[in-house]
Order: structure tokens, then sequence, then C-alpha cells
């Protein structure tokens, strides 16, 4: 029997077949070069997702145009096959119109971890299977190993590259499957490998954008998408005040508050947009404040189960923004229901947004899952005057 390689796999480096995910970027390019220099049998595929024409020729943007050819280039040079597979049918269908829906419904999506549990962890490692790979490896920043009879996610090395808030919907078969060689690498590491395996892609700027809208304007996809999206409606105040009109509700986020296009003399925020009667509700930073999520599609990666958490709930860190560093909560399950209770309170929490759950601080922390923020109960104050408004727009009707 031969003993675990780098990849946890009982088997010799030559006689493991390891599918990496390039989306033409140095860090996926990095993990396929070192994969190849420890000797195992590499596959690189790229999924072509969507075409912008030339806008895809610019930087910050991935799986389309420059990136494939970038792929392709690295793929040339460490002597390895690569394949393009497309994919924007199903990348439409799965993550831009999904997106473009959310957005009307007034939620926050994150289109990163749809395409993550759809196309990048459903399709591709499905492919990835019927290649008969050992493992499908990535260059996203979170570490994995084993524990106990399965795999388990935690926080990377290089906290400002972690990325497990976008990955806490994959599910144990996936967890299992995956590996994440740059886990326990920073980025600056990660580049200098990149130029001392003489890779094309060794400075490549990182991705910024919504990488199907890689201008930064998503409500244009969006009334691209939806032409009737764009619908006009009230800007109120809290305190009932109708302060102006917007264009589309979808040109808005809960927390925003640059460009509201109405002006009182004080600080205004996005407190809440009313899908149903296309208001953007704006107040003080005080009327933002949340205490408690309601959390739909939850993926629970813990080793206790769901189940048995006590009523009285349990300790947990949440993260309720990529940007945002783990913060104390309560976790609880109530008949199938599950609600996180934020100690200090979160600013800017929308639905649609993730909830990500942790079993402690920095790297190294265990990545127990999360779900999609479907409701939210703010503070009490907050409460009060989102009630009293609701009592005025019902008044007038």
């Amino acid at each position: 029997m031969n003993a675990m390689n780098s990849l946890d796999i009982d088997k010799k480096p030559e006689d493991t077949r390891v599918v990496v995910a390039m989306s033409g970027g140095v860090d996926s390019s990095v993990v396929a070069g070192l994969l190849h220099a420890e000797g195992y049998e590499v596959i690189g595929i790229t999924l072509q997702l969507y075409d912008h024409g030339e806008a895809v020729r610019k930087t910050g943007s991935c799986c389309a145009g420059q990136d494939i050819d970038d792929a392709r280039r690295v793929c040339e040079t460490l002597g390895i096959p690569h394949y393009v597979l497309d994919y924007e049918s199903r990348f439409r269908e799965a993550v831009i119109d999904n997106f473009a829906d959310s957005y009307l419904a007034g939620e926050t999506p994150i289109p990163c971890v749809a395409c993550n549990q759809t196309v990048k962890f459903a399709d591709l490692l499905k492919t990835a299977r019927d290649l008969d790979a050992d493992v499908l490896a990535t260059g996203h920043y979170i570490h994995s190993r084993q524990v106990g009879p399965h795999r388990a996610l935690f926080r990377p090395v290089d906290a400002d590259r972690d990325q497990s808030y976008f990955l806490f919907a994959t599910t144990q078969e996936q967890v299992d499957f995956l590996r994440f060689p740059l886990g326990e690498m920073t980025k600056d590491e990660t580049r200098r490998r990149a130029v001392e395996m003489g890779l094309a892609v060794a400075d490549k700027p990182d991705s910024q954008d919504i990488c199907f809208v890689p201008n930064g304007n998503y409500a244009d996809v969006i009334t691209r998408l939806r032409p009737n999206a764009a619908l006009a409606g009230d800007i109120v105040h809290v305190d009932g005040r109708v302060l102006g009109r917007h264009e589309g509700i979808l040109r808005y986020t809960v927390g925003q508050r640059k460009g509201l296009g109405v002006a009182t003399g004080e600080p205004l925020y996005v407190v809440k947009l009313d899908a149903r009667m296309r208001r953007v509700i704006v107040g003080p930073r005080e009327a933002l404040e949340t205490r408690i999520v309601h959390l739909r599609d939850v993926n629970w990666l813990g080793e206790t189960p769901l189940g048995a958490i006590p009523a009285e709930g349990t300790d947990v860190l949440a993260r309720v923004r990529s940007t945002r560093p783990p913060a104390p909560a309560r976790l609880y399950h109530e008949d199938g229901q599950v609600s996180v209770r934020l100690v200090g309170g979160e600013t800017g929490v929308a639905p649609g947004q993730a909830c990500v759950l942790y079993d402690g601080e920095g790297a190294g922390a265990r990545v127990l899952g999360g779900g999609f923020i479907d409701r939210t109960e703010k503070s009490p104050e907050a409460e009060r005057m989102l009630e009293a408004l609701d009592t005025v727009l019902a008044e007038a009707g």
C-alpha cells in the first residue's frame, strides 16, 4: 500500500489524476504548476461562462476572452493538456438569471456563491469524475483537511484573501472531492511561485468586479435581462416623508449611503427595499442595525449535526459580509428553522446575502456552513421606526 500523497490520496502522484479549474488568473495557474511539479497527472479545464466581445479584454474579469487565452498559454508552458468547456447557457440559467431576479425581489445576491454551487462545484465536478479524476483542485484561498471520515474546510493562512465566505454552500460530498493547494500560502508567495515557474500571468491583476459585469454597472446588465426592471417609485424616509423618486430599486442596496438622489441635511442610508410597492426606504444609521438573521438554504458542515444544537443555541462566529471579519453570534435551530443572533449587531445586512458560520477566529478556524439571509430582525429602536412607517403608509393608503 502506498503512503498518502500530498493530496491525501493513497496513490503515487504519477498515478493520481487531478483536474484543475483554471480561470486564467495567477492563483489557479500556480495550482496547476505546483501539482505538475509534484508529478501528478494534471488536466487543466477552463469554463467559458459568458462572452462580452471586446469587453472581456479588460483586466479584472474572468472566464472569458483573454482569460481563456491566458489559461491556454499557462498549460502550454507547463506541458499539460487544456480543455475549454462551453458553459454559457448553464451559467446564464443558474447564475445570471437568478442574480437579476434576486435584485428585482429587493435582495442583494451573491453570484459567486451561486456559481460555486452550480457550475463550478456541481457541473465541473461531474466532468472531473467523468474524466476519472481523483480530485478537482482550485485556486481558492481556503484550507481543507481530513477530520474523521470526511474532509473539513478551514480559513486560510492569508486572511486578506480568505474566500471561505463564498464557499460555505459547498456540500460535504464536494468538499471530500475538492482540494485547495493555496490554503497555506499567501498571495505574495503565490506570485513568487508564478515567477519561478515562468508563468506569463505572474503579474496579472486580480479580478475585482462580478465576472459578468466587468464594468461594475450591474444595473445596466439587469435592465437588459429584465426590460421592465427599472420601474420608478418613491424614496421614503422612515418618518413617512416622501423625499423623491427613483428609477428602479435595482439601483439600490441596503446600507447604501452615496448616490441616493435625495438630500435632507442629514446622513441617510438605504434601510429597506420594498419590491412589491417599489419603495426605497431611507433613514439614519441607527435604523440599519440588525440583531437577528433568519436563514434559508442552509448548508451545514459542522461535526455536530445541526439537529443536535440545544434549544438555548450555541456560540459561533458569524460573517454577514465578505469584507467584514467574523463576529460573535449565537446559532439557533428550531422546527427546521435556522436563525443567528448577532451579539454586537450589524449594519447593512440585506436578504439574499450570506451568513457564514465559524467555530473560532483567524487562520485555521473551521467553516461550519451557513445559509442565505431570508429576513432580518433589527434592533428594537429600528423596528419601532419601521413599524411607525408601516402605520403612516397604511393610513396614507
